[in-house]
C-alpha cells in the first residue's frame, strides 16, 4: 500500500513538471581560461563569476562591466581598460596589470597578493581589503589619487598609503 502511495505521488509530481516545464537553468558563468582574447570587447557586461585564468587580454575592454567574483588568475591585462568595473571579490592573483586603466574600479575584497601593477591608472579606484605585496603597494601609492564615485572612498585611504 505504501509503495502504491509513493508511486502515485511521484507520478503526480512528474506530471506537474511536464505540464509546467522545468525551471529555466541559471546562466552558467563564462569560462574562457587559457584563451587569446587580445583586443576583446567585454564592456558593460554582466561577467559575475566568469573565469579568465591565464587568458591573454591585452588591449581588451571591460569598461563598466560587473566582474564580481570573477577569476583572472594569471591573466595578462596589459593596456586593458577596466575603468568603472566592479571587481569585488575577484581573484587577480598573478595577473599582469601593465598600462591598465583601473579608473573608478571597485576592487574591494579582491585577492591580488602576487599581482604585478606597473604604469596603471588608479584614479578613484577602491582597494579596500585587498591584500598586496609591499612592492605593489609602493607602486600603487605613488599613483593613487581621487575618490571612488560608487563607494565614496579615497583611493589612498583604501590602500592604507602613509
Amino acid at each position: 500500500m505504501a509503495n502504491r502511495v509513493w508511486t502515485l505521488l511521484l507520478a503526480s509530481l512528474l506530471g506537474l513538471v511536464l505540464c509546467f516545464g522545468p525551471a529555466a537553468p541559471g546562466q552558467a558563468a563564462m569560462d574562457v581560461a587559457k584563451q587569446v582574447l587580445i583586443g576583446a570587447d567585454f564592456h558593460d557586461q554582466d561577467l559575475r563569476g566568469a573565469t579568465f585564468n591565464l587568458t591573454n587580454l591585452r588591449d581588451a575592454t571591460f569598461a563598466g562591466s560587473d566582474l564580481q567574483g570573477a577569476s583572472l588568475f594569471g591573466a595578462k591585462l596589459q593596456d586593458a581598460d577596466l575603468s568603472n568595473t566592479n571587481l569585488r571579490e575577484a581573484t587577480l592573483d598573478s595577473a599582469i596589470f601593465d598600462g591598465t586603466d583601473l579608473t573608478n574600479a571597485v576592487l574591494e575584497d579582491a585577492f591580488a597578493f602576487n599581482t604585478k601593477f606597473t604604469n596603471v591608472k588608479i584614479d578613484g579606484a577602491d582597494f579596500t581589503n585587498v591584500p598586496l605585496r609591499g612592492d605593489a603597494l609602493k607602486t600603487l601609492c605613488a599613483a593613487a589619487s581621487g575618490t571612488n564615485p560608487i563607494t565614496g572612498r579615497d583611493t589612498r585611504t583604501s590602500l592604507d598609503c602613509s
